[in-house]
């Protein structure tokens, strides 16, 4: 009686052993779903799917879903997809997505889409419902020297057909705000950007700035433009100052030559002077060789003696005469 038991149960518990493998290995429930959904497939291609590390669910569930929506797509695809490191639920939802709004989109180019880093569902409800992109603040300068600064928003819609290997949004940005720039410095007078700022709308759209982006320009609305500085008379007043500084550094540099060259001719004074100095010191050697030699009198040296006496004198009679005549002048005043 107990050998009989210990059989029942060591087959009961084989039996609940080999359930459980064979469960893991085959989602019973998906399989059901998958039948009564009308999708083929068979309990080998479960098994196969956990063999090759697949989740049968990330499969299954996404064939129901395009075979539900008529797509006709291959359970194989959608298995390679996976195994690419693609997201397959987001491909189907952007084919089923794409064939209610009727917009031409095959497998392929979805996957390749999604496997290129891209939100392809989201691509596709651009497509449908198109994307307002706000630019910053751009400033930019008109020929007559004041800023104005411009604010847009630009509306672009997916373009399908270039979304693999087309520029992102900031292209888009880099280039309208390339366009309002350009718009605004051909303008003569910032006047015309505020009366007429929809000209910069026109002129960048005709730029084609979508050509080798993933979107499409629909419009190009300026939401904001305000004046800014007046450039133009601030770098006028900085050239101004920049000229003042030079030539201030010029008239210094002659200053300092016309100080060198006076400190010059004071040297070449004091110069002329002690050779003056050194001719009058050669006059009584002259006069005492004349003296010696007979070519000059007693009396002549005597009468040169007087002569310079008298001028001696003539000289301190004209300096008292000068000393009190500016003696009575401070005492009138």
């Amino acid at each position: 009686m107990s050998t009989s038991v210990l059989s029942i149960l060591f087959i009961v518990v084989v039996a609940i052993i080999i359930l459980s493998v064979f469960f893991s290995f085959f989602p019973v429930m998906l399989w059901i779903s998958a039948v009564a959904s009308g999708v083929r497939v068979s309990i080998i291609t479960l098994v196969a799917m956990r063999l090759r590390r697949v989740t049968p669910s990330r499969i299954v569930n996404p064939q129901i879903k395009a075979h539900k929506a008529g797509l006709g797509l291959d359970m194989n695809q959608l298995e390679s997809h996976y195994l690419a490191g693609g997201n397959v639920d987001r491909v189907v939802n952007a084919l089923i997505a794409a064939q209610r709004a009727e917009i031409p989109l095959e497998f392929e180019r979805a996957a390749a889409i999604d496997l290129a880093g891209r939100d392809v569902l989201q691509a596709v409800q651009m497509s449908v419902n198109p994307k307002v992109i706000e630019t910053p603040v751009v400033a930019a300068m008109a020929r007559n020297g004041i800023e104005v600064k411009v604010k847009a928003r630009v509306t672009v819609r997916a373009n399908i057909e270039r979304l693999v290997g087309g520029a992102g949004e900031e292209t888009i940005i880099a280039r309208v705000g390339e366009g309002i720039v350009t718009t605004v410095g051909s303008s003569d007078s910032h006047k015309q950007v505020l009366e007429n700022p929809d000209m910069i709308s026109r002129t960048v759209l005709q730029k084609g700035l979508d050509a080798g982006t993933a979107f499409e320009i629909l419009s190009i609305d300026i939401a904001d433009v305000d004046v800014g500085k007046n450039i133009g008379a601030m770098l006028q007043t900085e050239q101004a100052e920049a000229d003042k500084r030079i030539a201030q550094a010029k008239a210094e540099e002659r200053r300092a030559m016309a100080v060198a060259q006076e400190q010059e001719m004071k040297a070449r004074v004091v110069e002329m002077r002690a050779r003056v100095v050194q001719s009058e010191s050669d006059v009584p050697l002259a006069m005492a060789e004349a003296l010696r030699k007979g070519q000059m009198g007693v009396m002549d040296y005597m009468n040169l003696k007087n002569i310079e006496a008298d001028t001696q004198m003539r000289g301190s009679l004209g300096k008292s005469e000068d000393f009190d005549s500016s003696s009575d002048n401070k005492s009138n005043k």
